[in-house]
């Protein structure tokens, strides 16, 4: 008998393999009690109705399944009552999205970015959908857009408010769709506890809505308790409210720990050799500077001193040179200017800082294309030097 079962057995299995994760899941999800019936595949629908090829179709289906169990925390057994035991729930979401003018190609993208739009209940996302159309105004191209980075939250909250609320702060719905890309949560905030009780304070600190809305948008759904604390953190910097600084203040101390900001404080004032007074300084003209990393300051101060020739005195006073990046505009401005003064066409005394805070456009103007003629190759070379490559060819 063990001799027979030996034998027997992977002829079985050959005749009868194991079926994939993806469609094992489909046949537990499944609600017929008839074994005749035809099993669902969620991954053969994806083909079918959304033209995704089959790895893709297969990636995205197995994305539904998971998420499912990780959004709800529910045992396992308890899926069998999921939306994607069959075509029927699938196919009125597509159809919801068909119906505001989405193209089957749209469709296909929205559901690959979000797998769980297809489990989503459309009694709960029809409504929201039309009204993105219907009362937001927004045109198709517009409302694929929002689906790519925020159908999380049309069907996890009352989206239409939520979006009209932050289409009036950032000025357009183009602007708050680059928000939403920063965070695509920033819909899923209370607006009533959280949000405006956040903006509330930021207004009365003196903040205007345009800082506000440069912020970066996880800010504001923060913990109007963290927010307050935030606020007094930004205040111990030195940053007076009133200064036009001090929403860079709080986007900062935010972002990295007291004890980052105080490592960074010693750092600056250890390697410029200037008390604690000027550091304060320093920060409260440009707080970005604390979230630049040591070994990038280090970098920048010995480059300013040694290669540049300024003083940490100057340096301290114009503290915005550390947010300038080396390669970018820092060593190539550094290079043309050599070039001109060699040639005696520029003024020894003329301030690298005023070099450097220039605009792109206004430079290249004023200190490469009006020398064009008298030195010939000097836009090649400054182009390489901001691809990080120092020429020596003019």
């Amino acid at each position: 008998m063990l001799l027979l079962r030996r034998h027997l057995l992977p002829l079985l299995r050959a005749a009868f393999p194991l079926p994939s994760p993806i469609h094992h899941r489909a046949c537990l999800l499944s609600t017929s009690t008839s074994a005749s019936a035809a099993l669902f595949s969620l991954e053969d629908y994806l083909v079918a109705s959304c033209g995704l090829a089959p790895t893709q179709a297969r990636e995205t289906a197995q994305k539904a399944f998971d998420g499912t169990s990780k959004a709800q925390k529910k045992a396992f057994e308890e899926l069998s009552h999921s939306r994607l035991n069959s075509a029927s729930n699938p196919d009125a979401v597509l159809a919801l999205l068909s119906s505001v003018g989405l193209s089957r190609a749209d469709i296909a993208a929205a559901v690959v970015a979000d797998p769980l739009l297809l489990r989503s209940s459309p009694k709960n996302i029809g409504p929201r959908l039309l009204a993105l159309r219907d009362r937001l105004g927004l045109s198709t191209p517009q409302i694929f857009h929002f689906l790519l980075v925020g159908s999380h939250s049309l069907y996890s909250c009352d989206v239409v408010p939520r979006l009209e609320f932050f289409i009036s702060l950032f000025g357009s719905f183009e602007k708050l769709l680059m928000a939403m890309k920063r965070n695509k949560r920033i819909l899923s905030s209370d607006l009533e506890r959280v949000t405006k009780p956040n903006i509330a304070l930021l207004h009365q600190c003196g903040v205007s809505v345009q800082q506000i809305a440069k912020l970066h948008p996880r800010v504001l759904g923060f913990n109007p308790e963290r927010m307050k604390e935030l606020v007094l953190r930004a205040e111990r910097l030195g940053v007076p409210r009133s200064s036009r600084t001090f929403c860079e203040a709080v986007a900062v101390v935010a972002q990295i720990s007291k004890e980052k900001v105080a490592a960074i404080l010693e750092f600056l004032k250890s390697a410029l050799g200037c008390h604690e007074s000027e550091v304060a300084t320093a920060v409260s003209k440009m707080p970005t500077i604390l979230g630049v990393s040591e070994e990038c300051l280090r970098h920048k101060i010995q480059f300013l001193i040694n290669e540049v020739g300024l003083e940490p005195q100057y340096i301290v006073q114009r503290s915005a040179l550390f947010t300038y990046s080396l390669e970018k505009r820092l060593i190539p401005r550094h290079c043309v200017m050599k070039v001109l003064l060699a040639k005696g066409l520029q003024d020894s005394n003329r301030s690298f800082y005023s070099l450097v805070v220039k605009g792109e456009e206004t430079f290249k103007l004023k200190y490469i294309d009006c020398h064009k003629d008298s030195v010939p190759g000097l836009a090649d070379a400054y182009a390489t030097a901001r691809g990080g490559v120092v020429s020596s060819a003019v």
